[in-house]
């Protein structure tokens, strides 16, 4: 009687090779879009946020769990599909529920982070990153980094700025390790701690000789206005209560104003113009030691923000980010 085991074992290693080769070719091609991936815009936060959803199936799951608001989720995710190119979530009464693309794009999403943490952990160099709010960077960042490099010169610090929503939507994801800014709404403010720093005030500055500079009077409001005025861009509390003070005078914010989160294009501008510039004190307070500008002596917008250290409750920060934060608090309270 023939002896059929061979054959079997033959047809087993055949079935086994091809099977190998198909793995192989997924794993190239997985590898491939994760490459894709890594090498555009989308950031992290962007893919950990879809696995949210599809894992957690409803937008808000996925909100809590990640400890952001559900319009912070839903705002990703859109983002998501527009670089994408298709629609990956299809949104219902009953929940989320993912497309065909979007069944399709989970698997390099969880490939694409977990090689993105991979690289994070094995090649990047040692390095604090560190985020802050424009005006906070000019004012109190410098000096607290140059003290830090000062003691761990081989510890790289990575400085972003952005707006304060952005910022603490880095840090919740894992992108940032601290930033300095402002609390946030009691949902946004979830698994985030706040320390504070010091109090954020606006002042009315000029360069020095403006012709505002010389009266010996405080000028009325509307003789202010009669200059071009420097002022936040929109959706900051700098803003918010600059809109207010011109409210309360009976006034609206001029439709020429010119509007920046730059601190060093507003400072160009102001010191080359007669320009009338609102701005908070710390950014403004080396140039009024120097004297290359003045602060006008009028009522300024009374806005009064906290600024602070916000950062992941639920993380140790291990020595060299304690170590900059401590250089944020002492620079903080000798200014």
């Amino acid at each position: 009687m023939e002896n059929k085991e061979p054959r079997r074992r033959l047809a087993a290693a055949k079935a086994a090779a091809r099977k190998a080769d198909i793995n192989a070719d997924a794993a190239r091609e997985a590898a491939d879009e994760v490459q894709r991936l890594l090498a555009s815009r989308l950031r992290l936060r962007h893919l950990n946020c879809f696995v949210a959803i599809a894992q957690e199936r409803t937008l808000a799951r996925a909100a809590a769990r990640l400890h952001l608001s559900q319009p912070a989720v839903s705002k990703t995710l859109v983002e998501l599909e527009q670089w994408a190119g298709v629609r990956l979530v299809d949104r219902g009464r009953n929940g989320a529920a993912l497309t065909v693309q979007g069944e399709h794009f989970l698997r390099y999403a969880l490939d694409a982070s977990a090689l993105a943490l991979a690289r994070q952990d094995a090649h990047a160099a040692p390095a604090v990153r560190l985020g802050a709010l424009p005006t906070v960077a000019t004012a109190l960042l410098p000096e607290a980094v140059l003290r830090f490099k000062a003691l761990r010169p081989q510890v790289g610090v990575k400085i972003h700025t952005d707006s304060n929503a952005e910022l603490l939507c880095a840090v919740k994801a894992g992108e940032l390790d601290l930033m300095v800014g402002r609390m946030a709404e009691p949902a946004m403010m979830q698994g985030v701690s706040f320390e504070y720093l010091y109090t954020e005030s606006l002042l009315v500055v000029v360069r020095a000789g403006h012709p505002l500079a010389s009266e010996s009077v405080a000028p009325a409001l509307g003789a202010v206005l009669g200059f071009p005025l420097v002022i936040a861009g929109e959706r900051t509390a700098p803003r918010h209560h600059t809109e207010a003070f011109f409210e309360t005078h009976g006034f609206a914010v001029p439709e020429g104003a010119i509007e920046t989160q730059s601190a060093s294009v507003a400072r160009l501008i102001v010191s080359g113009s007669d320009a009338v510039w609102i701005v908070p004190q710390r950014v403004a307070q080396s140039d009024l030691d120097a004297g290359l500008l003045v602060q006008i002596d009028m009522p300024a917008p009374q806005g009064v923000e906290p600024i602070g250290i916000l950062r992941r409750s639920t993380v140790t920060l291990d020595e060299a980010i304690s170590a900059l934060a401590q250089q944020l608090r002492e620079c903080a309270q000798l200014a």
